[in-house]
């Protein structure tokens, strides 16, 4: 949801369909890196700030290349390490966990306060988002068989791992930091075909989406909260901003045509089959897919991802401070006169 370029400069030489169109064509024009047919919901946040589009940690050499600050999401990233998966006997997934992007941070900052002449308001007056994370942590093990109770149980840990994060960035110097929640899984078309069943009562006749996943999710959602409430308590001189990013793309799929959604819970782009448009066997970019004409009737543009139309509303929830607690608008006003 958040990498825009990390995946893509480690990967080398090997195939990736997010190297080549149809990512990146509605915007860009050419594949970017972002998981998606344009911008993503960092692009619009750098936007309404008056930032040029915050370049990934892996695509620079030195702390010039990163004038405005540095992407550190890495696709496919879980917040919990590999030693945790293991012990439950779950195959790690050879992504760059939140413990390895943390390094990078870290390895960012030693360059940074090297730097002659470096202010020290430089992390005061800097916005963090921190995620959104912890999707990939459930998705993983459910694709691979494992069941909705027994993944319900990694998210205190999911949830202490990101209290962790943020507990850090504030050690370093971070005053304000947006911490978004995860996404509806339950209205997107890779969990839509894959928990597909038969009975009516499964899904949300008002969406369509699974009302056990969206239930799961928002039971994660709130420990979240909690979790964030605790934090405002230690650090009563810090702003800790919780994005809603869920309660955004549910008003979507609660009102796609009052959005311009004509297709709410297909994928623009995928195997041209199903009531979804999505099978494992043709992904978007992969032989057998098909994309669709007008990425702006749809909110799913992988199966697994939104498209730049679904991104920019749940951004804009966010900014105008509809959905998030305190509102952003408010507590990242400094920041917005700084770039100014």
């Amino acid at each position: 949801m958040s990498d825009n370029g990390n995946l893509l400069k480690s990967i080398g030489n090997t195939f990736h369909p997010v190297k080549y169109l149809p990512y990146g064509e509605t915007y860009f024009g050419r594949p970017t890196g972002r998981f998606s047919d344009g911008r993503i919901i960092l692009d619009f946040l750098a936007e309404a700030y008056g930032l040029p589009f915050i370049p990934p940690y892996l695509s620079g050499t030195t702390t010039d290349d990163f004038p405005h600050g540095a992407n550190f999401a890495y696709a496919g990233a879980t917040a919990l390490s590999d030693s945790f998966f293991e012990s439950k006997g779950i195959v790690p997934y050879g992504f760059y966990t939140l413990d390895a992007q943390l390094q990078w941070f870290r390895n960012f900052l030693s360059s940074i306060l090297e730097q002659p002449g470096f202010d020290s308001d430089y992390l005061n007056n800097a916005l963090f988002v921190v995620g959104e994370i912890g999707g990939n942590d459930y998705n993983h093990p459910m694709f691979d068989g494992r069941t909705l109770d027994e993944v319900r149980t990694f998210v205190p840990y999911v949830i202490n791992k990101i209290s962790l994060t943020i507990k850090e960035l504030i050690s370093w110097g971070a005053k304000t930091l947006l911490v978004p929640n995860i996404f509806p899984i339950g209205c997107n078309p890779i969990y839509l075909t894959t928990f597909q069943t038969k009975n009516k009562e499964d899904y949300d006749p008002n969406t369509g989406c699974i009302k056990r996943l969206n239930e799961f999710i928002e039971y994660q959602n709130a420990e979240l909260s909690k979790e964030l409430e605790k934090l405002r308590q230690l650090y009563p001189n810090v702003a800790i901003i919780y994005g809603d990013y869920y309660a955004a793309a549910m008003n979507i799929f609660r009102n796609p045509e009052k959005f311009g959604f004509s297709y709410p819970l297909v994928a623009c782009c995928g195997a041209g089959v199903g009531p979804y448009n999505y099978s494992s066997l043709a992904k978007c970019g992969y032989p057998g897919y098909t994309v669709c004409s007008d990425p702006f009737k749809y909110v799913s543009w992988d199966g697994l991802h939104v498209t730049e139309a679904a991104y920019k509303l749940i951004a804009y929830g966010v900014l105008n401070g509809t959905h998030s607690s305190p509102p952003i608008s408010n507590t990242c006003s400094h920041i917005m006169h700084d770039s100014a």
